[in-house]
């Protein structure tokens, strides 16, 4: 991390013996500074010393006097969490939304802004750079108050250079993401793929809380996995792994945008989804929406399927049977405690999570793999820009098997 752009709090409070203390008052809520020497095995007076300065920074507070066990009663410490910031960016394929939240991940403010057609590079930096800057001042924060920024993309993130390699729905490539946010911001910024994203604010918010064995897939308008093993996120060797929407199912399959044949999103992705409906309106198919083309997305066939259109039910029963296979492979290969699927396609949960339990429970190997638990992201639509606010904690908190 360069020294010229990490300044000020944060930078006080990344030492290793700080950073164990702050970890633990997280995790603890209010504690004495004897009880956190206990919990780190730090000695008293370097506890004493660290928690001063601490104190300084304002990151931590003073509290009510805990119970005494015998002598003066103790003052405890917590987080000042409303005191000081985050800033995460989900950036999709047709809007950009960004969340202040303080630094135990409550939202304090939610903004979207929509992407233009046919943008440039430098002009999606420009829409991240005004987003911050409006939310910043609309909520009136001290920029020195703020963490850090966290930015979710969809498509092939270079993690260690903060660069989006490539953003296939957006149709532009490497976009330097982090050298220009930083340069001006002054500021820590990481960038990670969403799904990746996604898994992370699972774990640290959502329904991923205290596994450290679980799989996110994000389900929108393409189809990504984010892999956590022994509490860390899996990238890969050239940061593409989790690239279960070009996992091919059918090799005689339509044709997908990344140039291969019956990859999984193109069975049971949003706009599969879309298209597989109006496939069967030209058949003849009878359904509500017959007549309605035009006006059909996601969003249409998910409320036609609750108001009882049998043609909309079964074609989001069969994307949750694509997606089920897609689940089964990566059970084979990963065999996490748990799976957590998210995106726009998860908000269909009635229509679609029973036909993957029940596609993993035909064709899973053993018994024990045919129970893993499949639940639905705790977060939705907001799963991935809570996952950018997670990539920022995950660094300020970061201790030794915890980075």
């Amino acid at each position: 991390m360069e020294p010229n752009i990490v300044t000020g709090s944060f930078q006080l409070m990344k030492s290793l013996n700080r950073s164990v203390i702050l970890n633990t008052i997280r995790k603890k809520g209010a504690i004495s500074r004897a009880d956190i020497a206990k919990t780190t095995k730090l000695t008293p007076p370097t506890v004493s010393n660290l928690v001063k300065e601490l104190l300084e920074t304002e990151m931590i507070i003073e509290t009510s006097l805990g119970v005494s066990s015998g002598g003066r009663k103790p003052t405890l410490l917590t987080l000042n969490s409303e005191l000081f910031h985050v800033i995460g960016l989900d950036i999709g394929s047709h809007h950009l939304k960004i969340l202040l939240t303080d630094i135990n991940g409550k939202i304090r403010k939610k903004q979207i802004h929509p992407i233009p057609d046919s943008i440039t590079n430098e002009g999606l930096l420009d829409l991240m750079i005004t987003s911050i800057y409006t939310i910043q001042k609309n909520e009136q924060i001290d920029r020195d108050k703020i963490i850090g920024i966290g930015i979710g993309m969809h498509g092939i993130v270079d993690v260690d250079q903060g660069v989006s390699i490539f953003a296939p729905n957006l149709k532009l490539k490497n976009i330097r993401v982090k050298d220009v946010l930083e340069k001006e911001f002054q500021m820590m910024v990481q960038v990670e793929n969403d799904a990746r994203a996604v898994s992370l604010g699972e774990l640290w918010f959502g329904n991923g809380h205290g596994n450290d064995s679980i799989v996110c897939i994000n389900v929108g308008r393409g189809i990504g996995a984010g892999i956590i093993i022994h509490g860390q996120v899996f990238r890969g060797e050239h940061y593409i792994s989790g690239e279960i929407g070009h996992m091919a199912i059918d090799l005689n399959g339509p044709k997908c945008t990344c140039g291969n044949y019956g990859c999984l999103q193109t069975f049971a992705s949003g706009p599969a989804i879309v298209e597989r409906l109006n496939k069967e309106l030209k058949l003849g198919e009878s359904s509500i929406l017959k007549n309605k083309e035009n006006e059909i997305d996601g969003e249409v066939i998910y409320q036609a399927a609750l108001a009882g259109d049998l043609l909309s039910q079964n074609v989001l029963n069969k994307a949750g049977r694509y997606l089920g296979v897609g689940v089964t492979n990566l059970i084979h290969i990963v065999n996490p405690k748990r799976i957590v699927i998210s995106g726009g396609v998860s908000n269909a949960k009635e229509f679609i999570l029973e036909s993957v339990k029940e596609t993993i429970e035909q064709r899973a190997l053993t018994d024990s793999a045919k129970q893993t638990e499949v639940i639905i992201s705790k977060f939705g639509e907001d799963a991935t820009v809570m996952g950018a606010i997670a990539l920022i904690l995950s660094q300020l908190f970061a201790t030794p098997g915890n980075n």
